[in-house]
Formats: structure tokens, sequence, C-alpha cells
């Protein structure tokens, strides 16, 4: 099976041969946190063998060969990974010095990592710019204009055909949909990130994406692209529109300059637009199970009311904060008439986004409202809406609808928090650990310690995770679950079977993701950094999902197991297509950890 191992992985994995009941060089692989660590940050590693692990291990300065720490291996029993019964910890978290250091055991070797106080500061600013890639309208990764014709409209209370500027906002993922339902967490996430983090992001485009300087933060100018979107998808008080294309838009890779898809006026020509009416929808066979509007209302207005908190105080930006906050007044009075959720919309396929929580939604739209206009109305509602979810989300499932408990945390939670009296308080935190706990028991059953079920966007679950646990410590000063936070972060970074990081061009000379399911660097043969992969899936999922496959032999082959796989292949849409929407995700997570 090692002899199938790419070239590029064999840089890592360091591959030798084996002797003896204690595992050599010849078969112990090592997995890190290839970004590295911060001085302060719990540091740990992997080693795992098909024979017992070496009891000690080394911590060598990279260049003068010196140990500066050894350490003795903690084994991790009671479970396995595919063909790999033995696996053990790696900690050397009191080593605290900066400087580029390889870890050691049993001959093997680790790749070089640093320890430095700087370890994730670029982190935001590297993945916003796969989010100016996804951009639609104006794209500064292609420098042209894409899909000038968006859109003409369905459902709703204007005759079907009906034109409405919908242009601007992101392509979702790997196709070129564009969604209310992901590009208003990912807005909303973002302009939190800044506000929890103001110096997440530097200053090193414009408005437009472009190269240059506009004396704003990355990350406000990326959010800001989102809000101009949705401030086009509500065009009256009382109505708000929801998605643009759908899966008419599966019709064979091409830019987005390039449009063939043909939505009923051409091919290349006008997308639908759909109205959000709260009912089910879908122009063929499959129908949504849409029961109300009230999540995409939520997060809509959690959205505007932070942009409002961002830019009030701004003359020249003023006019626009007070614009966004009408409109999150006027969309959250939608979602509070219509409690239930709107869905995605299929055509003639039957996967779409099936979220079913709202109430969290709602919680978080209406604390944002209520820190901005002090109406004590909304504080009563987000108290309403946080006793209707309390903990309910994937955490602890095994299974669950794709995006079924979107946005994956419930940040308004954290948002009430500070306004909640010291019981209220109480309640929020519980929730939050009650998830937590779930996800722990989950983690248990892997030598990883990861707390979320292989399903589909996987790595999206993680990064709300870790993110879950960040917030809680904000609110509660409660550092219990932080080295269960440490070992998702590291897992998103390369501390994990396959050895890769889960984001595109990070690190640069280390690991990831090169045969992502994106039309954009398939067709144009550019690299991109930054954009969050869908991550590793259950082996079910992956042999029932339709249209995906890998191309044999599978480099990865020796690391998948019964229970999950990932490949990096642009045939498998379901581990290695990166999503807006996650990588948006974790920019807050990177931001807090920050």
């Amino acid at each position: 099976m090692k002899a199938r191992i790419s070239l590029r992985l064999l840089c890592l994995f360091v591959l030798t041969g084996a002797s003896g009941n204690i595992a050599t060089a010849t078969d112990i692989y090592l997995r890190i946190n290839q970004i590295g660590y911060r001085p302060q940050d719990l540091k740990s590693a992997m080693a795992f063998s098909s024979a017992p692990v070496p009891e000690s291990f080394d911590l060598v300065e990279q260049g003068t060969g010196k140990v500066v720490y050894h350490g003795k291996s903690k084994p991790v029993t009671g479970v396995h990974w595919g063909q790999f019964e033995n696996h053990a910890e790696l900690d050397f978290s009191s080593v605290k010095s900066p400087g580029n250091y390889i870890l050691s055991i049993g001959g093997s070797k680790s790749s070089p990592f640093h320890i430095t106080a700087d370890a994730y500061r670029e982190l935001p600013d590297q993945l916003l710019e796969f989010m100016r890639q996804q951009r639609c309208g104006y794209n500064p990764f292609l420098d042209v204009v894409c899909h000038p014709f968006d859109s003409r409209t369905a459902y709703g209370p204007m005759t079907n055909g009906t034109y409405l500027d919908a242009r601007g906002g992101w392509h979702d993922a790997g196709d070129l949909l564009k969604y209310l339902l992901t590009s208003g967490n990912a807005t909303a996430q973002m302009l939190l990130a800044h506000k929890l983090s103001p110096q997440c992001s530097q200053d090193h485009v414009n408005a437009l994406g472009q190269p240059g300087t506009n004396g704003i933060p990355d990350v406000l100018d990326e959010a800001r692209w989102g809000l101009e979107w949705m401030l086009k998808l509500h065009p009256a008080p009382d109505q708000l529109f929801h998605q643009v294309a759908d899966d008419r838009d599966h019709c064979g890779f091409r830019l987005p300059q390039n449009e063939i898809a043909d939505f009923g006026w051409g091919k290349g020509s006008f997308r639908v637009v759909y109205f959000a009416d709260g009912k089910p929808q879908g122009l063929q066979q499959y129908k949504s199970d849409s029961t109300g509007v009230a999540n995409l209302a939520g997060r809509y207005a959690a959205a505007m009311a932070l942009a409002y908190q961002t830019w009030k105080h701004d003359p020249q930006h003023a006019a626009f904060a007070e614009r966004c906050l009408q409109a999150g007044i006027e969309v959250y009075a939608l979602g509070h008439a219509q409690e239930g959720v709107q869905q995605g919309n299929s055509y003639s396929a039957p996967y779409r986004y099936a979220e079913t929580t709202w109430a969290d939604d709602m919680e978080w739209g209406a604390a944002e409202l209520y820190r901005v206009t002090g109406k004590k109305s909304y504080l009563t509602d987000a108290k309403r809406y946080a006793k209707l979810i309390q903990s309910e989300s994937w955490m602890g499932q095994e299974q669950t609808g794709h995006y079924q408990y979107y946005p994956f945390m419930n940040i308004g939670h954290f948002a009430l928090y500070d306004l909640a009296d010291k019981e209220f308080k109480k309640v929020l935190a519980g929730y939050y650990r009650d998830g937590i706990e779930r996800c722990l028991r989950t983690g248990q059953k892997n030598p990883y310690r990861i707390g979320v079920p292989f399903i589909w966007c996987s790595n999206n679950l993680t990064t709300a995770l870790a993110t879950q646990i960040l917030l809680y410590e904000r609110m509660t000063g409660d550092m219990r679950y932080h080295s269960f936070m440490s070992a998702q972060r590291d897992w998103l970074l390369g501390r994990n079977p396959w050895g890769t990081s889960m984001f595109t061009g990070i690190p640069a000379n280390g690991v990831f993701p090169h045969d992502v399911h994106l039309q954009t660097t398939k067709l144009t043969g550019r690299p991109i950094r930054g954009g969050l992969v869908d991550g590793p899936v259950y082996n079910r999922i992956f042999k029932t999902l339709k249209g995906v496959s890998i191309t044999e032999p599978d480099p990865l082959a020796p690391f998948q197991d019964e229970l999950a796989v990932y490949h990096d292949s642009i045939h498998d849409y379901s581990t290695n297509e990166p999503t807006m929407d996650g990588t948006a995700s974790a920019i807050l997570l990177w931001a807090l950890l920050n």
C-alpha cells in the first residue's frame, strides 16, 4: 500500500521499513499542526503505527539538531483508525521558546514547524483571498464581470420572470449558485470577527478586491460585498429573495464569465431568483420542505445590525449604516411573522440545503437589534427564541440532513449573553456546555478526539465546534474544554490521518488540498489560497452520492478508514470542494484565536 503514496506525501510522511515489536521509522507516521503553535498554546502531535509506538520522543531544534525537549508518548487506547491500531499523543506544551523545530520518534521525523506568537496572524487575510475569488459580478481573481443578467423572479408577488437586480454576492462553492441562506451567515460571521478582533485583518486590497489599500480592513470590504447583495434581495419592506440559480447550473465546468447554463431565457442569459415566501418550492419534482422565513430573516437581521454597529460613527458610511439597520428591522419582522425555515431549492436533483432550525437565527437577530435599538421587545424575543432552541444541534448525533442544523453553531447564545441577567447567563452557558459535552463523548470514539459526525461538510462542523468552545470561554472564563478545542483546530491544519491541511494553499510549504473541486482553479491552472474544503465523510456517504468518484490509485489509501474517507481529488465534491460559508466561518475562528 505504501508504494502507492505520492512523492508529495512521501516528503511529509517520512516512510522507511519495520523490525521488532516496537515500531521504527519504517512505519511510524507523524501528524502535526503544520502552521505551528504559539508559545502559550497546548502543543500536541500524533504518532501512529501498525506496531506499538516508542515510549519517548524528542523535540529537535531545526538547523542545530539540538534536543530541546525529551518527552513521553501517551498511548491512545481503545480506538484505532484504519489499519493502524497504535496511536500516541506527543505533548510538548511546556516548550514555549520561539523557534523552528522537528519532532522525532523511533527514527521518524516530522516536517519542520514553528513556535511563534504570530502563528495564526496571517490566516484571516489568507482565507479572504478565497472569498474574493468567489465573488460574483466583478471578480478580482479573474478580473472580469460575470453574470451581468442576474436575475428574473420565480414565486413572489410580482409576475414570474420580472427582472430583479441580483448582481453581486458570492458563488457558493465549486458551483456558481448564490444563496442568502449561506451568504447571510458568512457576512454576519465576518462582521463579528472584526468586532471581536479588530486587528484580525489588514488592508491589502480595495473595495473591489484589487491590490491596493483603501483604509478599510479587508474583512470589512468583504463583508460589505455581502451586505450590498443582501440589500438587493430586499427590494421592498415586505419582500425578501433568497436564491439565485439552481441545479441547472451543474451543466459542466466553465469560467463564470462564460456562462452556458439555461434557466429558460437562453444559454448564458438571465438566471432565476427565488422569492422567500415560506412555502415549499421547486420548479420540477423536488420540492423543499419550507415552513417560513425566520432562519433567513434572523441571520439577515444579525448581519445588518452588526453592519450598523460597525459604521454608525463613520461620517462617510453613516447613511449606509442606517440603511442596513432599517433593512434588518424590516426583514426581522418578516421572520417574526413567518416563523419556520426557508430551505434551498433544487430543480432536477435531490440535493438542497435542507435547514430545519430557525429559532437560533432569530435569537441572534433579536439580540443584535436590541443592542442597537434598546427596544425591549427584541430582548424578550431573544430570550424566548433561546429557550426554544436550547442546545438543539448536530452535536452528539451520528447523522443529520445536509445543512439541517445550519449554521452549525448558535451564535445567538453568545450575542445574548452580555445582555442577559445573571441567572439567564447561566442558562445560556449551559446550552453551549451541553453541546460541547456531547461532542466530547463523540471524540472519545476516535484517536484524534474529533467531536463531529463525518457527514457532508464535516470541516464546517469542526470549525463550529472549536468556535463554540472559544466563545464559551469568553462568556464564562471556563477553560476546561481548551485542549478539546485545540484538537479540533489542529485537525484542520494537518493533525489528521491524511496529514493534510484542510485549506487550499496553506501552509505554502506544507501538504494541503491541490486537486480541489473548483472550476476557476481547474480551468485557469492558477491556485487559490484559503478555501476550506468539505472534509472527510462517512465511507457510506461517499459510496452513495451521485456523480462522486476518485481517480485510482488513491494515494491516501493507507490512511482511509471504514468510518471516514478524504480524497484530494477534483472528482470528489463531497470531501474536496471548498465552500464560501465554511471559509467565512473559519475566518471567525482564526480571529478568535488571534
